[in-house]
């Protein structure tokens, strides 16, 4: 396809699957208006919502120590998560899920945050040999999907410690104003426990991913059915604006930014600033500018600005790099050799895509009649 970028948006034909209409406007920007009502509480609501949804909480979590579960990074959206929460009178228990990669800037806002707000907070350490593995054989099997063994499991964990703690809510960061484009090509199998398990069988040295946490289809229907558990992306319940909840942020918790969403861990910055560049020209950075577009939150122009802009310093990279070998035990010659493999695609792998998309389909609409939390 030749080159081409949406008149609306800065997403362009990096996207294998992107479409234009007559106007130049492309599909995720048509996307975003269409989903808004099943994932947005319109202005007027938000207010009354927001109260019931709290009051819902609260009386489901009379007699426990916490009545919800937020997961935890560091990062602007799940710290301004912990911030809210607190705020609404909530009692959650945050919940963070240590890879092996975290930023020591990333550890000190945790733990300042945490610490101010008195929230408690319970980190699961994961077996490294074996989550370095997994890691490994996502780069050997040469999809843009790396960072899928992280996300996986760490909404594994949320919904294992709401189960075993009787806890009804699990409250996380995600939100359709800032987060809303998904470029399937890019990155999937967040929830596709068949896919992970796939890699890992053709490309990893565990067979048996012994203690990683994980969910499958029937996890979900014992979870979300059997015993009730809700997911609550509770930022859409607001006006949220991420410039103002970073100054928030660092003006009543002294949080420090990263200078790049998701580089509260070092190998999220190495993979996303670097590798997925270089080797797959993917910029991830053009999904979540074309979302705050939409969002009014910026211009189009200042959009193209930041793309000009190299957040990502070449003294960060070296050490990043450096850091990134060491970790994974490779030696250079090792990781070009990887880095060298011909693109993949997830469907190049054993996959649930068709049943994962029918399932997210589904509760869209279940969302948009308000018969499931946003």
């Amino acid at each position: 396809m030749e080159y081409k970028v949406c008149t609306q948006c800065v997403m362009d034909t990096t996207d294998p699957e992107i479409s234009f209409d007559e106007k130049g406007i492309c599909n995720h920007c048509q996307t975003y208006e269409v989903r808004k009502d099943s994932k947005q509480i319109k202005p007027e609501r938000r207010e009354e919502m927001l109260k019931k949804l709290v009051q819902d909480i609260k009386n489901k979590g009379d007699g426990n120590e916490y009545d919800c579960i937020i997961g935890v990074s560091g990062g602007v959206d799940s710290t301004y998560v912990a911030y809210l929460t607190k705020s609404l009178g909530l009692r959650p228990l945050a919940i963070h899920f240590d890879n092996g990669w975290n930023s020591e800037l990333g550890v000190s806002n945790i733990e300042k945050t945490l610490k101010f707000l008195g929230i408690d907070l319970y980190t699961y350490v994961i077996d490294w040999e074996m989550f370095r593995e997994l890691q490994i054989a996502f780069l050997k099997a040469s999809t843009p999907d790396g960072e899928i063994p992280t996300d996986h499991a760490i909404n594994g964990l949320l919904w294992k410690e709401a189960s075993n703690r009787n806890i009804k809510y699990i409250i996380n960061g995600m939100n359709f104003a800032t987060e809303a484009a998904a470029v399937t090509s890019w990155a999937y199998g967040h929830s596709d426990w068949k896919y992970i398990k796939g890699i890992n069988k053709l490309f990893g040295k565990n067979k048996k991913l012994i203690n990683y946490p994980h969910f499958s289809f029937f996890d979900l229907f014992n979870y979300t059915v059997i015993k009730g558990i809700r997911v609550v992306s509770i930022l859409n319940y607001i006006d949220f604006n991420k410039t103002e909840a970073m100054r928030l942020l660092q003006d009543k918790l002294n949080w420090i930014y990263y200078g790049g969403k998701h580089y509260e861990s070092v190998y999220t910055r190495f993979y996303q600033a670097y590798y997925l560049p270089e080797k797959f020209n993917i910029d991830k950075r053009k999904c979540h500018l074309s979302d705050l577009i939409n969002a009014k939150q910026i211009t189009r122009d200042e959009a193209l600005i930041d793309l000009k802009h190299k957040d990502y310093k070449d003294e960060m990279y070296r050490d990043d790099l450096a850091f990134v070998l060491k970790k994974l035990d490779f030696t250079q010659e090792e990781f070009d050799a990887i880095r060298k493999l011909p693109v993949k695609s997830y469907k190049d792998y054993p996959n649930n895509h068709d049943l994962v998309m029918r399932i997210k389909r589904i509760l869209n609409q279940l969302r948009k009649l308000n018969i499931l939390p946003r």
